[in-house]
């Protein structure tokens, strides 16, 4: 099973995070080693310091970690269920312009949906995605706690 494109998680955005598509957040790329999505500051999704809402920076990092998780899952060919657990953010600089987040923990998710499948017993794994800005300034940084667990055949 092929990797998933950033077209098709946008699609999947669009249907399935409606709120997360209406305020921009997009994937930008996708690979087994790291995800970028971005979102730029906008009317709709702006706090009232003029600058990008917190909450729109955090769907924006989930997606950059959440997406990476996903890709993994679909490739094991297993089912398996996923969940954060606990998350985290720091925030540097205010959000203006476009902002894109990274996450290069892809080996890591890898090697926890490996160990889950082999062993069957859930498995847990932080994945951080940090936001920079057009001058690559870090804007924020936030944590995500990933639980992933083999669903068992009924």
């Amino acid at each position: 099973m092929s990797f998933p494109t950033p077209s098709k998680f946008n699609t999947f955005t669009m249907f399935k995070l409606p709120s997360a598509w209406l305020t921009g957040v997009r994937v930008k790329s996708l690979s087994p080693e790291s995800c970028t999505t971005t979102v730029k500051h906008r009317w709709i999704n702006q706090n009232p310091f003029n600058s990008m809402f917190w909450a729109v920076q955090g769907m924006a990092a989930e997606l950059a970690t959440g997406a990476l998780v996903i890709a993994h899952i679909q490739k094991s060919g297993k089912k398996i269920s996923m969940l954060v657990a606990n998350n985290n953010a720091t925030f540097t600089k205010k959000a203006t312009g476009r902002i894109h987040f990274v996450c290069d923990n892809g080996p890591q998710i890898k090697e926890a949906i490996d160990k889950a499948v082999a062993t069957g017993e859930g498995q847990t794994c932080w994945m951080k995605a940090v936001g920079t800005n057009k001058d690559g300034v870090r804007v924020s940084e936030f944590n995500f706690e990933w639980t992933i667990l083999v669903k068992k055949k009924k």
